[in-house]
């Protein structure tokens, strides 16, 4: 006797995320193959962390807007030593 155990979470669909098809060049492709191969990952999970850490890259909107609403509610100009080692520590991380 088998038993069928289905568990709805919302999704109706066999994939637990949303499914799509993307066009890649062929190197890219082959790169991101051997890639996942190497760190023992499927393709999904991937494309999803990079899309994700792209996103994270590529949409500081949120943070942006949350550092200026702390700066606006101390109000307090910056002393010299916080600018020139915000400055240094600025200058060594990689945009």
């Amino acid at each position: 006797m088998k038993i069928l155990l289905l568990v709805f979470t919302g999704h109706l669909g066999y994939t637990l995320g949303m499914k799509t098809a993307i066009s890649l060049p062929d190197g890219i492709f082959d790169e991101a193959e051997h890639y996942a191969r190497r760190a023992k990952m499927n393709r999904s999970q991937l494309y999803g962390k990079a899309i994700t850490e792209y996103l994270a890259r590529h949409s500081p909107d949120e943070i942006t807007e949350a550092m200026d609403r702390v700066v606006e509610e101390l109000k307090e100009p910056p002393d010299r030593f916080s600018t020139l080692a915000a400055k240094r520590t600025l200058e060594r991380v990689e945009w």
